[in-house]
C-alpha cells in the first residue's frame, strides 16, 4: 500500500482532493476483487483501531471491525459507557492516549452541534488518523460506498447522471442530516446532476448547500433544490429516499438553547408529510431503468414500500451496503 496517506484524517470527503478519492476508489475495487477471490490482504497486520460509538450501528460497526480483521489487525469496539467519557474525559485526552496505544481512532457522534466538533478536537490532538463513522454534519464512509456503487452500475464517467436525493417520511427518530449532506457535497464533484427534494421545514444546512454549489462548478455537476417529491423523481436515474430531521431549519445555537421546543416543532411538521414515500406510483415518474439506493436501515412502508426496495430490478441497496466494507478497508489500509 502507498504511504502517501499515512496518518491522514478522514472526517469528510471534502478534505480529500478528487485525485486522492480516485485512489481510494481504485483501492476499494482492488480489495473487493481480492475479497471475492478470498485472497488475503493483511496490510494492517498487528495494528489496532479504536472505535468509539455514541449511537447504535449495524453496517458501520461491522464493516470497520470485519475490515480490520481482514486486513490483519484488530478493532476495539468501545461505547461511552465503557470509557471515562461518561465521567467527563475530554476528546483531547481520549485522542492523545488512544493514539499512543494504537494506530487509528474512529468515532460516531451524531449529536447536533456537538458531533463534528468532538471528532475535530480528537483529530487536532491525535498522532494517528481519526475517522468519522458519522457525525451531525457528515457521513463520509457512506458517501464513498454510495459513489462506489454508482460506479459499478453506471461506470466511472458519471457526468450528466441524474440522481435524486429526496426527504421521505419516517417516524422512528429525528435522523441526522449527515447522509444527504455528504451526498450533496460529493456527487457533484463527479459531474452528477443532483436534485435534492425536501419539504420547506426540512432543509439541509445552507452552508452545505452553498459549498455543494461550489463543488458542482468545479466538478461539472449541478445541484437543484425542489420542494416537490414528484418533480424530483421525474427522469431520475437513481433515487435515494431518506428521512432526515429538521435541524437545518435552526441555527446550532438556537437549537441547543431551545432543544425541547425545536423537537416539538419538528414532530408537528413531520406529520404534515406522510405522503412523501417512494412507491410504485412515484417510481414510474423516474427513468425506466432507475435504481434505488438507501443507506439503510430503511423505514419500510414510510420512506419506501416493500415492493420497491425488494424489487431486484430496481433496488441495489445490498450492493451499496456491502461496499461499506470495501471502502472502509480502503481508507483504513491507506491511512493506518
Amino acid at each position: 500500500m502507498t504511504g502517501k496517506f499515512k496518518g491522514k484524517h478522514f472526517l469528510t470527503c471534502d478534505n480529500w482532493t478528487k485525485e486522492e478519492l480516485d485512489i481510494v476508489f481504485d483501492t476499494a475495487f482492488d480489495l473487493k476483487d481480492k475479497f471475492k477471490k478470498e485472497e488475503p490482504t493483511r496490510y494492517l497486520r498487528d495494528k489496532t483501531l479504536f472505535m468509539i460509538f455514541f449511537e447504535q450501528s449495524t453496517r458501520t460497526r461491522n464493516s470497520m471491525e470485519a475490515g480490520m480483521t481482514q486486513l490483519g489487525g484488530h478493532a476495539h469496539d468501545l461505547t461511552s459507557d465503557k470509557m471515562q467519557l461518561s465521567h467527563g474525559e475530554s476528546a483531547k485526552d481520549t485522542a492523545i492516549i488512544l493514539s499512543r496505544m494504537g494506530h487509528g481512532i474512529a468515532s460516531r457522534n451524531c449529536f447536533y452541534g456537538i458531533g463534528y466538533k468532538y471528532l475535530s478536537e480528537m483529530a487536532a490532538h491525535s498522532t494517528k488518523p481519526v475517522m468519522s463513522l458519522q457525525d451531525d454534519i457528515y457521513h463520509p464512509f457512506q458517501g464513498l460506498a454510495d459513489l462506489m456503487t454508482i460506479f459499478e452500475y453506471f461506470g466511472k464517467d458519471t457526468k450528466g447522471l441524474k440522481v435524486t436525493v429526496s426527504w421521505a417520511y419516517a417516524d422512528t427518530h429525528s435522523k441526522p442530516l449527515s447522509v444527504p449532506q455528504t451526498q450533496a457535497l460529493l456527487f457533484p464533484r463527479y459531474g452528477i446532476d443532483l436534485t435534492i427534494a425536501n419539504p420547506k421545514e426540512f432543509p439541509l444546512s445552507q452552508d452545505i448547500l452553498d459549498r455543494a454549489e461550489k463543488n458542482a462548478k468545479t466538478g461539472g455537476g449541478s445541484v437543484k433544490i425542489v420542494n416537490d417529491m414528484d418533480e424530483a423523481f421525474e427522469g431520475a436515474q437513481i433515487i435515494i429516499p431518506k428521512n432526515w430531521g429538521g435541524f437545518g431549519a435552526y441555527s446550532v445555537e438556537d437549537y441547543l438553547n431551545n432543544e425541547d421546543q425545536c423537537k416539538k416543532e419538528m414532530k408537528v411538521n413531520l406529520e404534515k408529510y406522510k405522503n412523501w414515500i417512494c412507491d410504485d406510483k412515484r417510481i414510474r415518474l423516474a427513468d425506466k431503468k432507475v435504481k434505488l439506493m438507501h443507506a439503510l436501515p430503511a423505514d419500510r412502508g414510510h420512506e419506501v414500500t416493500d415492493e420497491i426496495i425488494d424489487n431486484p430490478d430496481i433496488s441495489i441497496v445490498y450492493d451499496e451496503a456491502e461496499n461499506r466494507l470495501h471502502t472502509a478497508k480502503s481508507i483504513m489500509s491507506l491511512t493506518m
